[in-house]
């Protein structure tokens, strides 16, 4: 089996001290992955109100959440000024890079694109991939090619803005396999890499499954087969600081079990992107994660190119 590791990073201190801590694990472990960052403003403190929808950190709550991300981290934008991701984590991200890694783009403010985009026209969209993919060229001198989106949130216009913007694959979604989306009205669509797997922090906010269980339960997710590969979604605030026991017990399960650890680049080469099956884009749950997501939808029976 092949799994996809894709980091999204979306805070400070997630840059800071998340990502150096998953550098020294992948290089222990061999492995590469894939790298998204948030690049503008760390507004993370506006998100607090999504700690009391039903869900969020089921088992902990508020205590969890500071446990996991830090006071600092959770004011800022808010009692504290938002700090820069880019230009304050700018050698730290090159470093992923000439580590080996892939990188890419998440958003500007993850914030914002979390809990607005869903509802916004094609102009904030477009604008808001353009600050991101501008930062992005600023601190890695070459444009992105690789995009997935803050919490599996999108609009009808990210796929096509994607594919003009030059990302040659995105990872926006929550699915079984690539495909490329179909919307009304967009000649051409960026194809989809769609996380496969649930996250760490699902499991973790399902209450029969036991906190030690964790690795263990995502593990035998993955036993499922995949056309593929699978695409394994994991934080830097998260499995690259508290939870990074969990995280290496889980590598060591899979590199175990003969299974290959690779980035999103290493998967979408082995693909034709030009003739994978052409899928809509549907909105639903998932157990353990609050709100509505973006995911792989029904099939319309075509093969096309972008």
């Amino acid at each position: 089996m092949r799994i996809g590791l894709k980091v999204k990073v979306e805070t400070l201190r997630g840059t800071l001290e998340g990502v150096p801590n998953l550098l020294r694990l992948f290089e222990r472990h061999e492995i590469q992955a894939t790298f998204l960052f948030s690049l503008g403003p760390d507004n993370t403190g506006r998100a607090l109100r999504r700690i009391f929808r039903p869900g969020f950190f089921a088992k902990g709550r508020l205590a969890s959440v500071v446990s996991y991300y830090g006071i600092r981290t959770l004011l800022n934008g808010t009692l504290l000024p938002s700090p820069d991701i880019g230009r304050r984590g700018a050698r730290i991200l090159r470093e992923v890079r000439a580590a080996g890694h892939e990188v890419g783009i998440q958003s500007y403010d993850h914030v914002r694109w979390q809990d607005l985009v869903a509802r916004r026209d094609r102009a904030w969209t477009r604008a808001e991939l353009t600050l991101a993919s501008e930062a992005f060229q600023r601190i890695f001198e070459e444009p992105a090619r690789v995009h997935g989106a803050a919490g599996w949130q999108l609009n009808d216009f990210v796929p096509a803005l994607e594919a003009e913007l030059g990302i040659q694959y995105a990872s926006d979604t929550r699915g079984r396999h690539p495909f490329v989306p179909v919307v009304a009205g967009a000649t051409r669509a960026c194809p989809q890499m769609p996380t496969t797997l649930p996250t760490l922090d699902e499991l973790m906010n399902q209450p029969e499954i036991r906190d030690h269980e964790l690795h263990q339960v995502l593990y035998q997710c993955s036993r499922e087969l995949a056309p593929s590969a699978h695409v394994f979604a994991l934080h830097a605030e998260l499995e690259g600081m508290r939870l990074q026991p969990v995280l290496e017990r889980l590598l060591i399960m899979w590199q175990s079990a003969g299974d290959e650890l690779v980035s999103l680049r290493d998967i979408a080469a082995g693909l034709d992107l030009t003739r994978l099956p052409r899928h809509r884009i549907a909105w639903g749950e998932l157990p353990g994660r609050a709100g509505r997501l973006a995911l792989q939808g029904a099939a319309t029976g075509e093969e096309g190119a972008r």
